[in-house]
């Protein structure tokens, strides 16, 4: 099987190894997004008392909430092997048509990033979805033929952090889409003592709180926190992971006590003391913080609009009230009641 999997901004590859021996190997170890495992639970069920390939699933979400597990786990769940490649490693239609012509029957396709596939590449993809055929061309110019080859049944799945960058034709041709969103605290929880089992770590229920307070919602941070934690411990102390080792070592890390991280401060400050605020636009923002304005879009904004640091507007990007304060300024009259009042129809 071979493999070309994207790492998130915020993974190293160091850990990739250690990320992949602790996803659950089924639905039933999978925590959190009740809503997504039932439904295709449903689907896979069907599916298999049928005894045919289940239809394309679409997964959609930010970085680090399980899609590549998930997908893992649909092949798991269905006894099929599993193809695992993502959308910028096809450059071309060729190298698609050649991953889809050598799958077997009942075979899950995992295509990670697939956003990011080119448009030729795309194309080809819908006939193979809704016909499972591909035309093969032959030759070049007037004499060019195209040759139908027929595919076998398979699953593919989609796996997306930018939904909306996907055309409508092909995410229609998806039969079900799970829209994965961020964990509530006590799932975080789970999730870290779960880990914590796995890695033989004893740990108490204040450090695993700390943590997941710590977290994003996010089971990959989650994790590679964990980690770090247990190596503040192993150097600084021995025996159980305590609270007082949680507070240093996510002190040193950078990782404030609602799980702001460096990039995410550096984009608060820059929006509060370089443009007072803003409104500033997306690219100017992520000069200004040195980062490229993908990585700003999509690693630091969301958490940020989530919990109402920064809100966007038709001129740009603005830090609110709750941002002032939490870098430690006193935020202007009118941010303060732009954002922190509700409105009288509220």
């Amino acid at each position: 099987m071979s493999e070309d999997r994207l790492l998130s901004p915020r993974e190293g590859n160091d850990e990739s190894s250690a990320d992949t021996a602790l996803r659950p190997k089924d639905l039933g170890e999978f925590i959190g997004q009740k809503r997504v495992r039932d439904q295709i639970d449903v689907l896979l069920t069907a599916a298999r008392s049928r005894k045919s390939a289940a239809d394309h699933i679409l997964l959609s979400g930010p970085p680090g909430l399980g899609k590549t597990t998930l997908a893992l786990i649909l092949a798991s769940e269905m006894g099929a092997p599993i193809r695992i490649t993502s959308g910028p490693a096809i450059t071309h239609a060729g190298d698609l048509a050649a991953i889809l012509s050598s799958l077997t029957e009942g075979e899950i396709l995992f295509l990670d990033e697939i956003h990011r596939l080119p448009r030729p590449a795309e194309e080809l993809l819908y006939l193979a979805m809704e016909d499972f055929r591909v035309d093969v061309i032959v030759g070049k110019g007037p004499g060019a033929t195209a040759i139908p080859l027929q595919l076998p049944h398979f699953t593919l799945v989609g796996a997306t952090t930018r939904a909306g960058l996907l055309p409508s034709p092909l995410r229609d041709r998806f039969g079900f889409t799970a829209q994965l969103d961020f964990y509530e605290s006590n799932e975080i929880e789970e999730i870290v003592t779960r880990t914590a089992r796995l890695l033989n770590l004893e740990i108490d229920v204040k450090a695993i709180s700390e943590i997941a307070g710590r977290s994003r919602g996010t089971p990959r941070i989650a994790n590679r926190l964990l980690r770090r934690v247990r190596d503040y411990a192993e150097v600084h102390g021995k025996g159980k992971l305590s609270h007082e080792h949680a507070n240093a070592a996510l002190a040193m890390y950078e990782v404030d006590e609602i799980g702001l991280d460096r990039l995410d401060r550096s984009v608060l400050s820059a929006l509060i003391d370089r443009f007072n605020g803003g409104p500033v636009g997306l690219s100017t923002l992520a000069i200004a913080v040195g980062e490229e304005s993908e990585t700003v879009e999509t690693v630091a904004e969301p958490f940020l609009v989530r919990n109402g640091f920064i809100a966007r507007t038709p001129r740009g990007r603005v830090a609110t009230a709750q941002a002032w304060r939490h870098m430690g300024r006193t935020p202007p009259a009118d941010i303060a009641t732009l954002f922190d009042t509700p409105s009288a129809d509220a």
